[in-house]
């Protein structure tokens, strides 16, 4: 049972200390999140979150640092935007690709990369946010910020930058423990710090009428659940024989096995992504809202109220993970790679010639399965917004994101638990 394998986890000490250093940055983190920046008035500005799609869904994607505007108002955000432009240009550019395939020293070159390159995205992206809440708190909220003068304009960008660094510093000391990714981490404890605020929002508006609603909502909540295990842990299991060698007197090999192919190789990365770019447009649009060039000025606007549209923004979301999903499959799973190294070990699939068939063999059963797992995930991404369009309910609007990301990174942190269990028992005999 799991409360067994929590026991093992707690009986080994290095899992142990890693688990409690793991909290401990998680608190400390939550506890960052709760310093508001100063000329602040965070009373108008929770109102003017809970009136905003939007910006809830900014929130959610911060880790729940941007509703009280606190020094990591901008959580991770600015590294995972990074990340992905790195990741396009290893695709089209040859000499980081050379990098990417030079193993552990190239990965930490880009790496260094990408970490240098979310400082500048932080700054920008900072402005970006100040400009979206003054001009929407003038709109709508009434003055959010106090006093904004330029002096406090920049401090208040250069404390928002300085807050996503040290996010990143604690989201990289989280992943040296290997008990779960630490930007992952970040974002699911803020998931589950919003918890009980939504929970009591729920009750003090709690009326009869929405009973319905609300049983509807918990068996959706239920299937998510069940359907984000089943899809996480789905896997395509390849037969693969080795032939026989001999060996002076003796033979080796001859064995048979499988190489499993997931469903959803790529986790929860395609809805942070996705989350990440659907963010970014109407970010860089606040800069321009107020250009002197009339052409300039009305695309910002429109940029910004296409983005509002909740149509557009449905599809526009099922889209970026659909896509996501493939594209992070094909940065992560090298079928020509794993035909080669299948090649040189004697290995091959029963019924496919070694080589060039086996590469294409693969790459066509990968896209099959990927079919299934990117639409499911697009499909959990897009499903508050129907929810709410056939129940008029907005308090769950961004459930399903939240569900999925909460049950993904779990499932994952059991995982990387139980490979060091498995390790510790190996290491003992």
């Amino acid at each position: 049972m799991w409360y067994d394998k929590l026991l093992k986890a707690w009986n080994i000490k290095e899992v142990r200390n890693a688990l409690l250093f793991v909290v401990v940055m998680l608190v400390v983190f939550r506890l960052a999140a709760h310093i508001p920046i100063p000329g602040v008035d965070l009373v108008r500005l929770r109102n003017f979150f809970q009136a905003n799609q939007f910006l809830g869904l900014l929130n959610l994607f911060s880790g729940g640092t941007i509703q009280n505007f606190s020094v990591v108002a901008l959580g991770v955000a600015p590294y995972i935007t990074s990340s992905i432009i790195f990741q396009l240009l290893t695709m089209v550019v040859p000499r980081l690709e050379e990098l990417s395939k030079e193993g552990e020293q190239g990965q930490r070159r880009i790496t260094q990369w990408t970490r240098l390159a979310s400082v500048p995205l932080a700054f920008i992206q900072s402005y970006g946010l100040i400009g979206l809440l003054s001009r929407g708190g003038a709109a709508g909220a009434g003055g959010i910020f106090l006093d904004l003068t330029p002096f406090r304009m920049v401090l208040m960008m250069l404390t928002m930058t300085a807050g996503t660094i040290f996010l990143m510093w604690i989201g990289e000391l989280i992943s040296e423990k290997h008990v779960g990714n630490g930007i992952s981490l970040l974002i699911f404890s803020g998931i589950i710090a919003g918890l009980p605020g939504a929970l009591r929002s729920l009750f003090v508006t709690f009326d009869r009428a929405q009973v319905i609603n609300l049983i509807i909502f918990a068996i959706i909540g239920i299937i998510t659940v069940i359907g984000v295990v089943i899809m996480t842990e789905g896997q395509r299991n390849i037969p693969v024989s080795y032939a026989r060698r001999v060996i002076g007197s003796s033979g080796v090999g001859g064995v048979s096995t499988h190489l499993p192919l997931r469903v959803n190789m790529a986790g929860v990365i395609p809805i942070i992504f996705a989350i990440s770019l659907i963010l970014f447009p109407t970010l860089i649009a606040q800069f321009f809202v107020s250009a002197q060039t009339d052409w300039v000025a009305s695309f910002a606007q429109w940029i910004i109220a296409i983005f509002q549209n909740q149509l557009f923004y449905g599809i526009f979301y099922f889209l970026l993970v659909f896509g996501f999903t493939f594209f992070y499959t094909a940065v992560v799973f090298h079928p020509e790679q794993i035909a080669e190294n299948l090649q040189k070990q004697g290995g091959f699939i029963p019924g496919i010639r070694p080589g060039k068939q086996t590469e294409e063999y693969l790459s066509r059963v990968t896209n099959r399965i990927l079919l299934f797992g990117a639409l499911f995930l697009g499909a959990i991404a897009i499903l508050p917004l129907i929810m709410q369009q056939i129940t008029g309910n907005t308090n769950l609007l961004i459930g399903g994101t939240s569900i999925l990301i909460v049950v993904s990174v779990a499932i994952e942190i059991a995982k990387q638990i139980e490979g060091q269990i498995s390790m510790h028992e190996y290491e003992k005999y």
